[in-house]
């Protein structure tokens, strides 16, 4: 997000829909990474060739500007810690874009602000008067979060001395409309009006704003834009430019980039973009015309008076189909026809399912419209709380006592609670009569509660945990740590919820070890508390109750595919891809297991099809559809009319829980953006910034001409290997239905697969085998990005760092930028080819030497 935005408490509330648990990475971080005294910029997952400060917590560039040989790399930065906080801008200076030299603190937070995004320019013919027009005064445009209000509006502070030192404007603020959601101005000059342009986002709005201004100091609304795309999360750090198609001059179009949290193509935070042109005043969007989805045999319309074969459980869906929008429900648009169904009867309080009959799929497609809450199925739920597992119980929290266990602060009281405390919601999930509940007072007291020593010797520690959703890693965590040597090596939090709910930790690799648990709640805002009871080490795993609202499918009574609404009332296409079950017996489930705010979903029109329908986020522009490319925005100034961009390789879904130390946080490649016409669509393409090369160390390793049929082998041998690396790669069509590369590969099936898929026609990073992945549940998966094959041919560029990938399909139409965090010695490279076989026509693999020497 891109300052701070919505509070952090909002944010993290916004995580709570999609994180269950969040734990520390299981392969914790090595003790010299904790020492004091290691080198800089030589840590386990300290990226190479990506800047990241040396130490605390940055997320998005700000300021980008060229100016005298410097390109200006300003960041959102925390100069106390490695949380988000104290929000300030950071500094970096490169000649490059690939080296860079971290400066001071350039703007600081202070008693009365916080120096959330923006951008900054060179003025020129000193519009402002804070230069001379001999010395032009470098200016920085930010919003200005005002601590005590929580107000969003916009400021100035101007440098001239090649923005080493800057002074904020006396006037300050410039543009303040009483808002809370009005953020990241990004400014430009534009010659036509002799005037300095604006783009600046309403992001819960989900529109951009243009103002003009004569002297960066007066400013004029002229237009708006939106809502338009995907709108499934606020909208944030815009940037507007121009560029020309097909690398023909006069035909240019304007480029309009709109960040998004949650709710990106690959889920949480992404860069989404729209192309058309821009007048002067206004930005208008090139017409896509209306969507048709696939034709296909419509199985389940709820156009009937009851639901048919379909049977309900529970009282969410009521008896038969709703008529459209039901009492106190927000009006429910997008579905076909008169009936869908609607979990919410009685509001978001009831829970049930809705189960088709089973069938036989014999149908490449299962198109269906869905809307309502975005809780996703978490495999590992059940549908109702059993009887704890079998083992021994460390703490019920029932003698009245807190026994061995030591309380500080005041959020804990002296003894347990035994039950919901005063103007608390109802706690309900605890077993007995007596628990942890940090709720004293209110949000606003703080403290630990931590544990006797003991010895772990079982496979899991389970718990029930409710309370805040506040990860370790955020400014102000509530959560059940795990410590071994002193250190948090695993940790969960509530999902804002008073109901508690089992949660569980693999300990198996920690068997024989001393541990302490310790319960902190150190937030004292919304959900600022925790609610904990029966900690139990045991050889099964406890399994929590699902909050799901979802659209599944179920085979071999296994949950095989799962979609759910966007936290709005407007249903959108979903495609489950039913190939891999052909000939199997399967059915339909719709569940509403959620009681909270958006608890209920909506669904229509269940199509068998023979392609997949496509919803708005797939259909939108990205810019990136890997899950760490946020907050992106380009360079001003650039020479030759080069325009650069350059993105947080993070998300916000788990961007506090990632383990690294002492710094948190890295930017993308710097990367030239083009336009360029692909299958009849103009899109925005990107490839890596030309001086990557430079870092390239030594000769190449190459394959060519390698026909690879249903196998994985090294690609070239050890000469390809390494952690940073720079591979260019050509494949040939053949038969085989997937293929690619596999990189930092290693013990114990650790690797990051690049791949393509050919029935699908897609490019895909998968990192669920990456290395530490179970910090959070939304980390592992895989990324996909839409990739037609040019003349039978598939053509890769990969980035590999110390702890990311960043893959470039085709054209650069088609990029995935994903961290990683493998083992040092998961070094391999190999190439594989599923179901079939393929032609390597040629790979070059280049080692990549240090941007910090």
């Amino acid at each position: 997000m891109s300052s701070g935005h919505v509070s952090r408490d909002a944010c993290v509330r916004m995580m709570a829909t999609v994180a269950t648990v969040c734990a520390l990475s299981a392969t914790p971080l090595t003790p010299q990474d904790l020492a004091a005294d290691i080198p800089p910029y030589s840590e386990t997952y300290r990226p190479q060739f990506h800047f990241t400060p040396e130490r605390n917590w940055m997320n998005d560039p700000n300021g980008l500007v060229y100016y005298e040989g410097e390109y200006h790399l300003f960041y959102q930065y925390n100069p106390n810690g490695n949380s988000w906080g104290d929000m300030s801008w950071g500094h970096a200076v490169s000649t490059d874009l690939v080296h860079w030299k971290q400066l001071p603190l350039a703007l600081s937070y202070d008693d009365n602000e916080m120096v959330f995004s923006g951008s900054a320019v060179v003025d020129w013919d000193n519009t402002t008067g804070f230069g001379t027009k001999t010395n032009p005064p470098m200016v920085a445009i930010y919003t200005s979060h005002n601590k005590s209000t929580g107000v969003q509006a916009q400021s100035i502070a101007y440098s001239t001395d090649r923005g080493r030192t800057w002074t904020k404007y006396q006037g300050n603020t410039v543009i303040d409309i009483g808002s809370k959601d009005f953020r990241d101005p990004k400014v430009q000059w534009y010659e036509p009006t002799k005037s300095w342009l604006m783009t600046v986002s309403l992001s819960a709005e989900h529109k951009v704003r243009f103002y003009s201004s004569k002297n960066l100091k007066d400013w004029e609304l002229q237009s708006e834009f939106g809502p338009a795309g995907a709108t499934g999360g606020v909208w944030e750090c815009p940037d507007l430019f121009p560029l020309a198609v097909d690398g023909d001059p006069k035909k240019t179009k304007w480029v309009l980039i709109v960040n998004i949290n949650p709710g990106g193509i690959a889920g949480g935070s992404a860069a989404q973009y729209f192309v058309g042109d821009y007048d002067g005043k206004k930005f208008t969007a090139e017409d896509e015309g209306a969507y048709t989805p696939p034709t296909g045999t419509v199985v389940q319309d709820f156009e009937s008076t009851d639901f048919g074969s379909w049977t309900t459980t529970g009282t969410a869906f009521g008896t038969a189909p709703a008529a459209g929008t039901l009492d106190g429900q927000g009006a429910v648009s997008g579905y076909d026809g008169k009936g869908l169904a609607n979990s919410f009867h009685s509001g978001d309080g009831t829970t049930g399912a809705l189960t088709s009959p089973s069938f036989t799929v014999d149908s490449k497609y299962l198109n269906f419209k869905v809307g309502g809450g975005r809780y996703p199925h978490v495999d590992g739920t059940v549908m109702e709380q059993g009887p704890p597992p079998p083992g021994t119980v460390l703490a019920d929290f029932e003698g009245g006592t807190y026994g061995g266990w030591t309380a500080t602060g005041d959020a804990f009281g002296t003894a347990p609670a035994t039950g919901t405390l005063p103007d608390q919601q109802e706690v309900s999930g605890f077993l007995g009569s007596g628990l942890v509940n940090s709720y004293r007072n209110g949000d606003s007291t703080t403290g630990a509660l931590t544990s006797p020593e003991f010895t772990i010797d079982k496979d899991y520690v389970n718990f029930l945990v409710g309370g805040g959703n506040h990860p370790v890693g955020s400014g102000n965590p509530t959560a059940v740590e795990l410590l071994v040597d002193g250190q948090v090596v695993r940790s969960t939090t509530g999902q804002d919820r008073e109901a508690l709910d089992w949660a569980s930790w693999d300990v198996k690799d920690l068997v024989g070890k001393k541990a302490q648990i310790k319960i902190v709640d150190d937030n004292t805002g919304g959900w600022g508390h925790l609610n904990v009871d029966h900690i139990m080490l045991s050889d099964a795993q406890a399994h929590p109750v699902s909050q799901e609202t979802s659209v599944n499918l179920i085979v071999d009574g296994k949950v095989v595919r799962s979609a759910t609404g966007a936290n709005s009332e407007t249903l959108d296409w979903a495609s489950f891809d039913m190939r891999p079950y052909a000939g199997k017996k399967a059915q339909i489930q719709i569940v509403d297991m959620n009681t909270s705010g958006w608890g209920h979903i909506v669904a229509d029109r269940f199509t068998e099809a023979d392609a997949p329908a496509k919803s708005v986020v797939q259909r939108a522009g990205w810019a990136d559809y890997g899950k760490d490319y946020y907050a992106a925005v380009s360079w001003e100034n650039a020479p030759g009319g080069k325009r650069y961009m350059i993105g947080w390789m993070n998300n916000w879904d788990y961007s506090g829980a990632i383990p690294t130390s002492p710094w948190r946080g890295a930017q993308s490649i710097p990367r030239e953006m083009a336009l360029r016409t692909v299958d009849g669509r103009i899109r925005l393409t990107s490839r890596p910034v030309n001086s990557v090369t430079s870092l390239r160390q030594g000769p190449s390793a190459s394959a060519v001409g390698t026909t690879v049929k249903d196998t994985s082998k090294p690609l070239i041998g050890a000469a390809a290997e390494g952690k940073a690396l720079d591979i260019e790669a050509t494949f040939s069509l053949k038969d085989a239905e997937r293929f690619g590369l596999k990189v930092r590969t290693g013990a114990n099936g650790e690797e990051t697969v690049i791949g393509y898929d050919t029935t699908t026609q897609e490019l895909y990073v998968d990192r669920g085998h990456s290395g530490a992945v179970d910090f959070n549940s939304t980390f592992p998966g895989v990324q996909t990005a839409p990739l037609k094959a040019k003349d039978g041919k598939v053509s890769l560029r990969i980035l590999v760092d110390w702890s990311s990938v960043e893959v470039f399909g085709g054209s650069g139409e088609a990029v995935i930028t994903d961290q990683i965090f493998p083992s040092p010695a998961s070094q391999g490279v190999r190439v594989f080819a599923e179901n079939g076989s393929v032609k390597l026509d040629r790979a070059v693999v280049w080692h990549l030497g240090s941007a910090h020497k």
